[in-house]
C-alpha cells in the first residue's frame, strides 16, 4: 500500500457536487493499493500514520502526532498512485489492485485508523471526486508499506 499524507488546515471531498466527507485540522490521505497488499500492510500504515510526529509542539518542533493534536483524517482512495509512467506518455495502472481487493483493504485501513480513536471521513470508492484542501506547512509525505 502507498499513502500520500498531506497535513491540512481543512479539507473536503465532493461527489456529484455534494460534500461526502470533510475535516478540520488533520491529514488528507490519498490511499493506493497494489496486488500484493494484505491486511498487515493496512495495519502497518495505520499505525505509522496515527503516530507520525509532524505537528508542532509548544517549541515549534514537529514532535506531536495527529493523536496528540486530536486531528481528523480525510481518506481518499487513489488507484493512480500505482500508475507507472516509465514508458510512453500514458500511465500503466497494471500494478493497482483490482477494485474488489482495493476496496476491502481501503476499508480495513480506515477501520484500523478509527480503532486508534481517530475521526475518519472518506470519499466514495471508485467515484470521480473533487478534493479540496488547505495544506498546512505544506507538509506532504509518501509512505509505502513495502
Amino acid at each position: 500500500m502507498r499513502v500520500v499524507v498531506q497535513r491540512s488546515k481543512e479539507a473536503s471531498v465532493k461527489v456529484n457536487g455534494e460534500i461526502v466527507g470533510s475535516i478540520t485540522k488533520g491529514f488528507v490521505l490519498l490511499v493506493g493499493v497494489t496486488h500484493e497488499d494484505k491486511d498487515e500492510d493496512a495495519a502497518f500504515l495505520a499505525e505509522k500514520i496515527a503516530n507520525l510526529r509532524v505537528f508542532e509542539d509548544d517549541n515549534g518542533k514537529m514532535n506531536l502526532s495527529i493523536l496528540d493534536k486530536g486531528g481528523e483524517i480525510l481518506s481518499v482512495s487513489q488507484f493512480t498512485l500505482y500508475g507507472d509512467c516509465r514508458k510512453g506518455r500514458r500511465p500503466n495502472f497494471m500494478d493497482a489492485a483490482k477494485p474488489e481487493q482495493a476496496l476491502n483493504l481501503y476499508d480495513t485501513f480506515n477501520a484500523y485508523l478509527r480503532e486508534k480513536g481517530l475521526k475518519v471521513e472518506t470519499g466514495e470508492f471508485g467515484a470521480m471526486m473533487d478534493v479540496q484542501l488547505i495544506n498546512d506547512g505544506p507538509v506532504t509525505l509518501i509512505i509505502d508499506s513495502k
